[in-house]
């Protein structure tokens, strides 16, 4: 939960204080100028409590937070709502207007800022003349219409165009999931994800009706544990171990768990997973004795995603779940972590809940015809 610190200058304690004694306001301006008097954490007035603000007024906690956000962000003339009072009725957006605004917003920004804001598209559109006036509001419906979001980066790890070697091992990653189950031959998928333990300094307070539930934002940090996640997609069995580092040893000890105790009679198991440093067979050499690692190497089949597709592993759609369900929240020892993960892991297993993978080659060649290098070039 964000804490909003206020902290006043003299000249805007004193303005505030004229606005409660005297004068002819609204009740929303007395309202506003007696929350951020007493919420002044500064040296020229004295705090209350948010509880006892709320007494006082009538309003509510989250009336309150509202106003001290407010005037963090937008400043001490914007929360007193001062603005003109005559009303600005603004000319239609027709669909020429709207088309320039579409194009504006996938426009790189203006020098000095990341991306576009909603006031700074609607500034940008009366500077450049598209528009004598336009609220952001305006502005924000616009775009919601057009599905357009400015403010909204999302990760992605973009491949090259034209790339053999990623086509190459996708296209062999989507052969291996074509397969039809064979206890003889599994296709086991693997990866991999670090959970940061965290301890909460204060107990979070509960949801109940008409509140949300609230966590600190502080918090103590203790360190790391790896998840090794295998899950064959076929049979809707997953696998997992909470281990104390992500070395090449612990992957290794990790293959011979699911190779020893999860798939002893299996002829050889097919394992689906990315091309990290620690992915090698060189990693069972570095763990066991030689005729052992050997043994545990004639036992897997490794076929490696290409770099930049890890969306093909289907594991890391169930660590994405585990995250989700499970693992989405503050937890501050590896027992307690294990403890979870174990009881997640039995519940999805009886669930039988499978993937059922549908992209293939074909599609592929077709949605990802850009990646595919032109042999006409």
């Amino acid at each position: 939960m964000i804490r909003y610190t206020i902290k006043l200058t003299k000249t805007e304690v004193e303005e505030l204080t004229e606005i409660i004694s005297k004068g002819t306001h609204t009740s929303q301006t007395f309202r506003t100028a007696y929350i951020l008097l007493n919420c002044d954490e500064g040296k020229y007035s004295e705090k209350i409590t948010n509880e006892q603000i709320s007494k006082v007024l009538k309003v509510g906690m989250r009336t309150i937070d509202r106003v001290k956000k407010k005037f963090i962000e937008e400043g001490f003339e914007s929360v007193l709502e001062r603005r003109p009072t005559t009303r600005v009725y603004e000319n239609k957006v027709d669909g020429d207007v709207e088309a320039k605004l579409v194009t504006l917003c996938c426009s790189e920004p203006p020098k000095g800022y990341a991306k576009w804001s909603l006031r700074l598209l609607a500034d940008k559109m009366v500077e450049l003349k598209y528009v004598e006036s336009i609220t952001h509001v305006t502005v924000g419906k616009r775009l919601k219409k057009n599905e357009l979001k400015p403010w909204k980066v999302k990760g992605w790890v973009i491949p090259p165009q034209g790339n053999s070697e990623f086509v190459a091992n996708m296209e062999a990653v989507l052969d291996v999931y074509k397969r039809p189950y064979d206890a003889d031959f599994p296709v086991v998928c693997m990866d991999e994800s670090p959970k940061q333990l965290i301890e909460e300094l204060r107990p979070s307070t509960k949801m109940k009706p008409g509140q949300d539930a609230r966590r600190d934002y502080e918090y103590v940090r203790h360190g790391v544990v790896n998840i090794f996640m295998a899950n064959e997609p076929l049979k809707g069995n997953r696998m997992v171990k909470v281990t104390e580092f992500k070395t090449r040893k612990q992957w290794a000890a990790f293959m011979k768990w699911i190779a020893d105790k999860q798939y002893p009679n299996a002829k050889r198991i097919t394992l689906v997973m990315d091309n990290f440093k620690t992915h090698t067979a060189s990693a069972f050499y570095e763990t066991f004795e030689p005729a052992e690692a050997k043994r545990l190497w004639d036992r897997f089949e490794f076929v490696y995603t290409p770099k930049h597709g890890s969306w093909l592993n289907m594991a890391e759609i169930e660590l994405h779940v585990l995250n989700g369900q499970c693992l989405n929240r503050h937890i501050s020892t590896m027992r307690k972590i294990k403890e979870e993960v174990e009881a997640w892991e039995s519940d999805r297993n009886n669930r039988n809940s499978k993937i059922n993978w549908q992209f293939t080659n074909k599609d592929a060649r077709i949605k990802l015809k850009k990646l595919y290098p032109s042999i006409y070039d």
